[in-house]
């Protein structure tokens, strides 16, 4: 793992816009909001099925498992990388489901990179809005950790396995 492969926010700098406003839209179809997570550590993946990194699922659904109290984990399934996602969000809820059982909150298909690039990957990835990064997704499974108040703390390659210790909260 080199340094490139978590970038952290060490100097803890707060956000110039709310990530808890930005809509998103659930699997089924319903518009909400990351605000019900406030309180709780928000694991943010980009997510393909068809993907080396896809067996991140399961990793992704024990630690949701045992660290729901205090981490929620959201999957956005994405075909920007590879084209590595091509399926409906329909056969994609139920390609997680079957393979993998996840209980952890799966959104709909989004673009997290270029001109039709989702707010809130805009928001993760320009520091003029989340106070300190601009590091967009380097490929499927990268992760954005939002600590309990909304600040962005960490972004983590793909690479990065999801039991990493700063997402499960221990010093590394």
């Amino acid at each position: 793992m080199t340094k490139q492969d978590v970038i952290s926010n060490e100097q803890n700098i707060q956000p110039g816009e709310s990530i808890y406003t930005i809509p998103v839209k659930e699997i089924n179809g319903t518009i909400s909001t990351l605000e019900k997570f406030k309180g709780k550590k928000i694991l943010i993946v980009n997510t393909a099925s068809e993907c080396g990194y896809t067996n991140q699922y399961e990793q992704m659904e024990e630690v949701y498992q045992h660290k729901k109290d205090e981490l929620v984990i959201v999957a956005f399934p994405s075909n920007d990388f590879g084209a590595q996602e091509p399926d409906s969000d329909e056969m994609i809820g139920q390609f997680c489901e079957k393979n993998y059982h996840i209980t952890f909150p799966l959104y709909a298909k989004i673009e997290i990179n270029g001109e039709n690039q989702h707010p809130l990957y805009k928001w993760l990835s320009d520091s003029s809005l989340n106070g300190w990064n601009d590091q967009r997704p380097s490929w499927n499974f990268s992760k954005y950790l939002v600590d309990e108040k909304g600040v962005l703390q960490h972004y983590f390659n793909a690479g990065v396995e999801p039991n990493h210790p700063l997402i499960l909260g221990k010093d590394e």
